[in-house]
């Protein structure tokens, strides 16, 4: 199988070929989702920050010819979607959004084990929702597949790549302190001490 090279796909793709351009699409649609999403629109609107970025690409096809930078010009160009969404309406920040991505789909027909997993995610991304919103669209775009990198995650966030680093572990040490408030996950983790504690005992002895 032949390594993803994003240089010849975008040519290849603005010389009509569609495989090229399916390629593009599935190699960086999560790092797009994840920068709409980081703004907590409804699901509706992330699509349409989605779906205006593409376009805006297919727009540029014929300009962009170094496919080294691609991750970051569509992470700031959904960035820039977003914001223009936001003005459009009338917004002064992603915070007045009404409704947020993150409303938990019911759970009350799944088994146990995904109950309790998808009770921990919606517990994590409340605990996001209460962060500083950097550090909440840091989370959220971290949360591409695949992952980002950080000059991508810089120009989603229009900060330093520098300054990635420490800034995410400044937040998910925020994080850490808002989900050991959580009796649920507290109590999970407390549990998972023990019994690793139990686990070591064991194997000692």
């Amino acid at each position: 199988m032949t390594a993803f090279d994003p240089t010849i796909a975008l040519i290849e793709a603005a010389d009509g070929d569609q495989r090229a351009w399916n390629e593009l699409v599935e190699r960086y649609s999560g790092l797009v989702w994840s920068v709409a999403r980081s703004f907590r629109f409804t699901e509706a609107d992330a699509g349409d920050v989605f779906q205006a970025t593409w376009f805006r690409l297919v727009e540029k096809l014929g300009q962009i010819r170094n496919g080294d930078g691609l991750g970051s010009w569509l992470a700031t160009t959904a960035r820039n979607e977003a914001i223009d969404m936001i003005r459009r309406r009338g917004r002064e920040s992603p915070a007045d959004v009404a409704e947020h991505l993150g409303q938990a789909p019911s759970t009350t027909d799944l088994p146990e084990e995904e109950m309790l997993r998808a009770e921990e995610r919606r517990l994590l991304w409340q605990a996001v929702d209460r962060m500083p919103e950097r550090c909440g669209r840091l989370l959220r775009a971290m949360g591409a597949q695949p992952a980002p990198s950080y000059a991508e995650l810089a120009a989603a966030l229009d900060m330093p790549v520098g300054s990635i680093g420490p800034t995410r572990a400044r937040c998910l040490d925020t994080l850490r302190g808002l989900l050991t408030g959580e009796p649920y996950l507290a109590g999970r983790t407390a549990n998972a001490r023990m019994n690793a504690q139990k686990h070591g005992e064991g194997r000692q002895a």
